[in-house]
């Protein structure tokens, strides 16, 4: 890359970024409709307002004045499986078309999970959908495991939703087989 990347917390419009990326690249390669974006929109722009910098994170990824990527870790969502307090839910990750494939994501989970683990959070899941390999491969070098699939598409895309969680024990991070 040209310039070096810089991560960032929170910085004003970084918001509307993080949606037009989601929309833009969900509507192009997956069709979807601009209910989504306006859910990401709305769900985003509640998260940003309540959230504790000391639990939540709200991470950006900028390459000079661009943004390349956003994760964020949203504490208050517990797993449903009665963990509060350790628990935490990776939110909004994405990387533009221009910073895919140079590492960015990688970056960007690595810190919100080291995040994760310097505040103690024994799970950290996420969901998404069956079709993004390169995400899940990404998930899955990161310890996280697919636990679940439905049918329901909470992105009005006509996808169905996975989980995936990354737990922690005693003894650290677990890993996904082979990693």
């Amino acid at each position: 890359m040209e310039h070096a990347v810089r991560l960032d917390r929170y910085r004003p419009g970084s918001i509307g970024e993080v949606v037009r990326l989601h929309g833009a690249y969900y509507a192009a390669n997956w069709g979807f409709s601009s209910r989504f974006e306006a859910d990401v929109a709305a769900g985003l722009g509640t998260f940003v307002a309540r959230m504790d910098g000391d639990r939540d994170l709200f991470l950006t990824a900028w390459i000079g004045d661009t943004l390349a990527g956003s994760a964020t870790l949203d504490r208050t969502i517990t797993g449903g499986d009665g963990a509060d307090g350790e628990v935490a839910r990776l939110r909004w990750f994405i990387v533009s078309d221009a910073a895919r494939g140079t590492g960015v994501g990688r970056l960007l989970l690595s810190h919100a999970l080291a995040f994760a683990d310097e505040r103690g959070y024994r799970l950290v899941w996420l969901t998404t959908f069956a079709g993004l390999d390169a995400a899940r491969h990404l998930y899955e070098s990161h310890g996280f495991r697919l636990v679940a699939e439905t049918g329901e598409d909470k992105w009005h895309g006509g996808v169905g939703e996975q989980r995936f969680e990354r737990r922690v024990d005693d003894d650290g991070p677990a890993r996904a087989a082979g990693t």
